[in-house]
């Protein structure tokens, strides 16, 4: 990995490079929130039985959370790869769609959109450098579809990088557990919503409860505020005064 020098780099990757579907192989790639949304429902499954047969979980990743992992098959292939190509190529993940970029990115809370960094990632046997195409980041970011990606992943990047505590060492465990719902199998974050008295507990507009219900990226979002009041407890929900 190496920073990238100026704005312009030189890549292309297609079906008739030497190298094609050879970064598609042995990944230890980290799936964020969105990936797993846009993943399972272009499977047609839920988020549970995604986690169950396309994920394992890898606790050393990072210092405090869970992060989970795309499973490879049984060649150490990605599972989704094909001889013709990526079989969910409108639904990658960010980290393949951004690829041969590697960006850092940091959102403070006081900060409207989050700093870059962008690195080239050179491996031994892409050949795709050798190609004639120029890009910039931003026709790059702009041709993979990335801006959607970006904006959700950083708001749960903002989670991890919280310096702030967790707590009671005794309150954990049980965080953590909430942490890996919400950020990955938002099915059943939605039945702990919705099958629990949290209605009754917090201010919630009947206007937004409706598309907690139906709408994934809106539970998405919720998510990650409602993780900050559970982790952190931070002021991103109001309680209902109790009676």
């Amino acid at each position: 990995m190496h920073p990238l020098e100026g704005d312009r780099f030189t890549f292309s990757c297609h079906r008739n490079i030497a190298c094609f579907n050879r970064c598609c192989a042995a990944l230890q790639l980290v799936l964020t929130p969105y990936d797993i949304l846009r993943l399972r429902k272009r499977l047609g499954i839920s988020s549970g039985e995604f986690l169950e047969a396309h994920t394992h979980t890898r606790f050393d990743r990072h210092p405090r959370f869970p992060m989970v992992l795309l499973k490879m098959a049984d060649s150490q292939a990605c599972p989704f790869v094909s001889p013709e190509g990526c079989t969910v190529y409108e639904d990658r993940p960010g980290a393949c769609r951004i690829y041969p970029l590697a960006r850092a990115a940091r959102k403070d809370d006081h900060e409207e959109q989050a700093k870059e960094k962008f690195f080239l990632v050179r491996e031994d046997h892409c050949l795709g450098f050798g190609e004639a195409r120029t890009w910039t980041v931003e026709s790059w970011m702009s041709d993979q579809g990335l801006d959607e990606y970006n904006r959700m992943n950083d708001r749960w990047l903002e989670i991890l990088s919280l310096p702030k505590s967790l707590g009671e060492k005794a309150d954990i465990p049980r965080k953590l557990q909430m942490f890996f719902m919400v950020s990955y199998n938002p099915d059943a974050f939605r039945a702990f919503l919705f099958e629990s008295r949290f209605f009754q507990r917090f201010r919630i507009p009947d206007e937004l409860r409706g598309r907690l219900e139906k709408d994934d990226m809106t539970l998405m979002t919720f998510g990650f505020d409602w993780l900050k009041f559970s982790l952190f407890g931070l002021p991103t929900l109001q309680q209902n005064s109790s009676r």
